[in-house]
């Protein structure tokens, strides 16, 4: 499959404001996006992914009638349409408001007003979402590399599974929180953990003690994402633990890539 570029782009833009979506538009096309979509409603936006698709949506967070998190759902939740990547644009700061969206695999979260430079690693990275490309390891054939996916919410497991599928990783575990991956762990052998930091009956912090100190586990790497602050007392003391290598929220496909390459060549 031949890949894209940005300029292959077919962009469902999302933006209730005349004024924003002018900005966002002329934005778009300085980044030499040839091809925008533009619409003011969720229901404008799921007719227009209806009717012929897209390779990316950029969308606002608020509209007269819902929210950007239902139009995601709705996108994510789709047969058709689940692979395509989500960028949010948005003034919202509040950091609940902004995990819901984190937790869903976005693409990418812009704030407005934002630079040209966000805009352009925000393209990039949902290009690298659309264009599959092969991880190549010295140790291991890469579609041979058991990973444990551990993470409470379905929609996350789904978008990670997505960015690694797209490096050549097929033999993916999922575990809904650190209580059910411990009982596959004591059955099956992995090469790979990645989990979530918060969830339900034992986190990842937790599940990374019992791996690093089991003599049996020991050895597997660990990538722990979250969307935590990465200097918050939460996290403060989660190297203690372990863990190879932090990945923040939105699972960015170029800073796995360079994980992965580290951790599996080790």
């Amino acid at each position: 499959m031949e890949k894209l570029s940005i300029s292959d782009l077919h962009i469902v833009l999302v933006e209730p404001s005349d004024t924003q979506r002018k900005i966002i538009t002329t934005l778009l096309l300085k980044e030499k996006v040839k091809e925008i979509d533009p619409v003011s409603t969720l229901a404008e936006a799921r007719a227009a992914v209806k009717s012929h698709g897209a390779d990316l949506v950029v969308s606002a967070m608020y509209f007269e009638d819902g929210t950007a998190l239902e139009l995601l759902k709705f996108i994510k939740e789709s047969d058709e349409h689940s692979a395509t990547p989500f960028m949010l644009v948005s003034s919202e700061n509040r950091l609940s408001k902004l995990e819901e969206f984190k937790q869903a695999g976005v693409a990418a979260i812009l704030p407005k007003p934002f630079e040209p430079l966000h805009l352009s690693r925000a393209l990039n990275a949902s290009l690298d979402l659309i264009n599959h490309d092969e991880l190549e390891l010295e140790l291991f054939d890469v579609q041979e590399v058991r990973v444990l996916l551990v993470d409470d919410s379905k929609l996350a497991r789904n978008h990670i599974r997505r960015v690694l599928e797209g490096m050549g990783l097929k033999k993916i575990r999922e575990a809904e929180n650190g209580a059910m991956a411990l009982t596959f762990i004591k059955d099956e052998q992995f090469d790979l953990v990645v989990t979530d930091y918060n969830m339900p009956e034992m986190d990842g912090r937790e599940l990374s003690e019992f791996i690093r100190f089991n003599p049996d586990t020991t050895h597997i790497p660990i990538i722990m994402v979250t969307s935590e602050a990465a200097d918050s007392a939460h996290m403060a003391n989660i190297q203690q633990t372990g863990v190879n290598a932090l990945c923040d929220k939105p699972f960015e496909p170029t800073e796995v890539r360079a994980m992965l390459a580290a951790l599996l060549s080790e």
